[in-house]
């Protein structure tokens, strides 16, 4: 249960929003942030910019928007750092990652030109498909944790940051499974210092983040932070954490789908999904042992929700493939196809085809926004821990222990809603108060 604050601070001076791996997802985060902050475009994507929340009766007729009902960071109070293993600006590896156009990103050079990553802490073994120069040196992991410590605690100082949150950006890594390393914090440190190959670059981030204090969110589905050693470590230092991997494309349409056949009790015989990407994120996930750990992620979302062993009718023999296929002329622009062969009354057999054409680092950078503005405000409440009311985010959210993680987009974002609500003291809304029955 989350405790309701007597009053939630409210957000003073900079909020400094600190990212690893600075490529297309972050170059088109910050300019995005930047040109709103300009007038030149709109936050559209975004909850904490542009979504409402009904507050009370439905007769009362109150949906303020959200950034009104409770106080969150304003975009202008937002300064923007990172690493990366090359070394360009964020206008120079925006023009790169050739998401946004070019006369946007003119508009705005001067801003980016001024963000210059950090050397990133890189390990080729974990991510095969990638190498760079621009990277630390430590003989140990504990010794690149503490560098990354340090360039935080310079970052704050130079940008005169009130407070901090991290946000994972950087590519997937390879799949890992929870180890003996990862149990315990006394056993990760030790790990971190003996370099133990269980320990990939983007725990250490995690593990310097949190060891700060600082919230921390995972955007890829990398191990990261999903361990139980920074687990209890984030409990420890008061750290919210969220995660794992960004739910934008053909995982956003699973959960709005999904849930509308097992409302109607439409049976799915199975569910073909194949991707093609040719950004950095689809070269590296073109190494199997990095899709494996993108394969894991997509793969539970429909497991969850059909709940297959309660409604074995339905879907206990459905057949699940996600395939992805790196395809480099489309660049940013990927194409998620989707086979689904359901069976209606009487077992009629019938087929849904979905071709989503999408744009993976359009449909990221506001969700990049909204989890940095959320954990600042859980951070600023003193929420600590997995934040599972921010499950809305993720393909495979972080969930407590023993807990089964929500899928379903629109339970989500209840869940989401009414933690707001509660923070606020408002009742929380699950459509059955009497209101629902009775004239107002």
């Amino acid at each position: 249960m989350i405790k309701k604050p007597n009053s939630i601070p409210k957000p003073k001076g900079k909020l400094g929003v600190l990212i690893p791996g600075m490529g297309a997802v972050a170059t088109t985060f910050m300019a995005g942030v930047i040109a709103v902050r300009k007038g030149l475009s709109q936050p559209i994507g975004s909850l904490t910019e542009m979504g409402t929340i009904r507050v009370g009766k439905r007769t009362d007729n109150n949906k303020p928007k959200i950034k009104d009902f409770i106080p969150l960071a304003k975009l202008n109070d937002i300064a923007f750092g990172g690493w990366d293993i090359f070394p360009e600006d964020m206008y120079d590896a925006a023009v790169h990652a050739d998401v946004l156009e070019k006369d946007l990103l003119n508009k705005i050079k001067r801003d980016l030109k001024k963000i210059k990553p950090m050397k990133a802490v890189f390990d080729n073994k974990y991510v095969t498909r990638l190498d760079g120069k621009h990277v630390k040196k430590g003989k140990t992991k504990m010794a690149l944790a503490k560098a990354v410590m340090k360039d935080i605690e310079n970052f704050k100082k130079e940008n005169k940051c009130t407070r901090l949150v991290m946000i994972w950006c950087g590519s997937t890594e390879i799949y890992l499974k929870e180890s003996k390393v990862h149990k315990t914090v006394k056993a990760l440190e030790e790990g971190l210092k003996n370099n133990d190959p269980n320990i990939p670059p983007s725990m250490i981030y995690a593990y310097a983040a949190i060891k700060m204090g600082i919230p921390y969110a995972n955007g890829a589905p990398n191990l990261s932070c999903d361990v139980p050693a920074l687990i209890q470590l984030a409990k420890e230092t008061q750290a919210p954490i969220a995660g794992k991997d960004f739910k934008t494309g053909q995982t956003f349409m699973k959960t709005v789908l999904a849930p509308a056949f097992k409302a109607r009790a439409i049976g799915v015989e199975g569910w073909f999904s194949t991707n093609i990407l040719g950004n950095r994120d689809g070269a590296v996930l073109d190494d199997p042992d990095s899709f494996k750990s993108k394969e894991v992620s997509k793969l539970g979302v429909l497991e969850q929700i059909f709940e297959p062993e309660i409604n074995k009718e339905l879907y206990g023999d459905m057949y699940h493939k996600v395939r992805i296929n790196y395809y480099p002329p489309r660049g940013d622009n990927k194409e998620g196809w989707d086979n689904i062969d359901i069976r209606g009354w009487l077992n009629y057999k019938m087929q849904i085809k979905v071709d989503f054409l999408c744009r993976d680092s359009i449909l990221a950078a506001p969700l990049c926004l909204d989890l940095v503005i959320f954990l600042d405000l859980a951070k600023r409440v003193g929420m600590s821990g997995i934040q599972e009311w921010l499950s809305f985010y993720w393909k495979s959210p972080q969930a407590k222990k023993g807990l089964t993680p929500q899928h379903d987009l629109f339970k989500q974002l209840e869940k989401l809603e009414n933690t707001l609500r509660h923070l606020k003291g408002e009742s929380l809304i699950n459509h059955l108060g009497l209101d629902y029955y009775e004239e107002d």
